[in-house]
């Protein structure tokens, strides 16, 4: 390999000399030729020509071997897996990251893994990357090594280990397509926008402000007897309420409760809405608790059928409230005309509601081929192998609308599911999320879907940006884990819930007599005039060529 690339592209030179110049006018004439790897007491010195070697014979020989030994086997072929990946990006992207805010939090998780974690250390990881990614056969572990500037580069391998699965090829291909919706002019009506000497579009309120009305909450314990589950339901709901407005229904994510998203239930109710946001039984934070104490599985297959199950249900006896006398919600709702609202599990649950149809035939050949799971998503939709039937349609045509705010989809619905979707529906995805990755999860499944769609994505939002703070407060100031990602949740992520309030509601408001007034703020325009710099919103119906073509590269492998 080298320290020196040969001829490259002008255009990889023109970035290149831009990050040398950035670090320091002697950063050329250092590359890393020694790997020290730190295990917890234990160190080792390994050279970039033993690193190339393991990666071009699949075998970790020589004076590897003392370091081999305190790795299990799992390790090691992730090791060496790791060392012969490449990152699908070019230099021109390379660079485009790590000059971004998601890209600074990238960095930020890298720097974790070295012994140099100072503001110089960072730096030199953005040289790094953006040299190594100038290599004939593009940034991998080893070209970032050969291009690192410093003779001599520390690795703490238990926190490498962790930031490296978390960073798999669905998160760099996923900041890609990010990037590409970013700056490849993906759509003509925001173009004004980026020139500061254009007014701006002058929307009519701020959909994100609360309504006038007082926000009232009913508790109820419902039990559903025919299987045997207790369905508990908080309906959030003022006495301007009317049978004019679509009844709205939460479905919360998995391990988690029903007020996984209360500031926008209190939003929607607050403008007039009845919302039911339900507490399924079997995917709770209570039943992930008595799994943990070894009491019960933590999600049961059955779970994928009962969820949707829990909210036809709930619609069931939300009709007979509805003409009951002498309670406050009699003639308030319209149960015929219900928008689904799913996050994480529930995400996947709202679009089953919706239409897409459980498709388990491909599911059930991959997962039981114990391939790797890059996601805690694809591991969670795993559990549906054990399901009897290849396919399952649960549909509940009371349903007209549907929002999925970082669904898992990419196993579940097959190949063909998603396509019978049967109403408009919005689906929104996090740049940063590792539990559920954009591209995966969300983007590739957006692309099946006929329907009317919307697909909003948060740059730099995380799988946890979007809850209540109320059930994020664990994570604040927590380091990477492989499961919570660095997650950016609390009051760094108020701007992504206040654009979620403002979405939310304008697409409720499109079953209702007010539907045009809102329709602007689903628009590319409003979603460029909510940005901040901390998030970049995108909001698009249709994914444009330059985005597509990263959809179709990762697809095709």
């Amino acid at each position: 390999m080298g320290k020196s690339w040969g001829n490259i592209k002008t255009v990889a030179g023109f970035f290149s000399a831009i990050v040398l110049t950035q670090f320091g006018a002697n950063t050329s004439a250092i590359a890393a030729d020694t790997v020290v790897v730190r295990l917890g007491l234990f160190t080792e010195s390994i050279s970039l020509a033993e690193l190339q070697k393991a990666a071009k014979t699949g075998e970790l020989s020589g004076s590897l071997q003392p370091y081999v030994k305190k790795l299990s086997e799992q390790q090691r072929r992730f090791f060496l897996g790791a060392l012969g990946m490449n990152v699908p990006m070019s230099v021109v992207t390379v660079n485009k990251l790590v000059n971004t805010q998601i890209g600074t939090t990238i960095l930020n998780d890298f720097a974790t893994a070295l012994a140099r974690k100072d503001k110089a250390g960072v730096q030199a990881l953005r040289a790094g990357l953006v040299l190594g990614s100038t290599a004939p056969q593009g940034l991998s572990i080893l070209s970032f090594i050969a291009a690192y500037p410093s003779k001599r580069l520390e690795i703490n391998l238990p926190q490498a280990f962790i930031v490296a699965r978390s960073l798999n090829t669905a998160f760099w291909r996923t900041q890609q397509f990010m990037l590409a919706l970013t700056h490849s002019g993906l759509s003509s009506d925001i173009a004004p926008q980026l020139d500061p000497k254009t007014p701006q579009i002058a929307f009519p309120f701020d959909p994100s402000q609360p309504g006038i009305a007082q926000v009232k909450i009913l508790n109820l314990s419902l039990n559903d007897q025919k299987r045997n589950r207790q369905i508990l339901v908080d309906i959030y709901w003022s006495t301007a309420a009317t049978a004019n407005k679509p009844v709205i229904v939460f479905s919360h994510g998995f391990g988690s409760v029903r007020t996984d998203l209360r500031y926008l239930a209190e939003h929607l109710a607050s403008h007039g809405y009845v919302v039911a946001a339900l507490e399924h039984p079997g995917s709770n934070e209570a039943n992930t608790n008595s799994a943990f104490q070894g009491k019960t599985r933590v999600v049961m297959p059955q779970e994928f059928l009962n969820r949707p199950h829990d909210i036809s249900f709930v619609l069931d006896e939300l009709e007979k409230l509805n003409q009951t006398a002498n309670n406050p919600l009699q003639g308030k709702l319209a149960t015929n005309k219900v928008m689904v609202i799913g996050y994480s599990f529930g995400g996947g649950t709202a679009l089953a509601l919706a239409g897409a149809e459980l498709q388990l035939e491909h599911l059930k050949q991959r997962c039981k081929k114990n391939l790797t799971i890059l996601s805690l998503g694809e591991a969670m939709q795993c559990i549906a192998q054990e399901l009897p039937e290849n396919s399952y349609q649960l549909r509940d045509t009371r349903i007209k609308q549907a929002i999925a705010l970082n669904p898992t989809t990419s196993l579940i619905f097959g190949e063909t599911g998603l396509t019978k979707v049967q109403v408009p529906t919005l689906v929104l995805a996090g740049s940063a999320d590792k539990t559920t990755p954009a591209l995966t999860e969300q983007i590739i499944g957006f692309n099946k879907i006929l329907s009317p769609k919307w697909l909003v994505g948060i740059i730099g939002g995380t799988h946890l940006s979007v809850k209540d703070p109320s059930k994020t407060l664990d994570q604040i100031g927590q380091p990477n884990t492989p499961i919570s990602g660095g997650e950016v949740v609390g009051e760094q992520a108020a701007d992504v819930r206040k654009y979620v309030k403002a979405i939310a509601l304008a697409f409720a408001a499109q079953m209702t007599p007010e539907a045009k007034n809102y329709a602007i703020f689903l628009t590319s325009d409003y979603a460029q005039f909510a940005s901040t710099a901390a998030f970049p919103f995108r909001l698009i119906t249709q994914i444009p060529p330059d985005a597509m073509a990263v959809v179709k590269k990762f697809v095709e492998k």
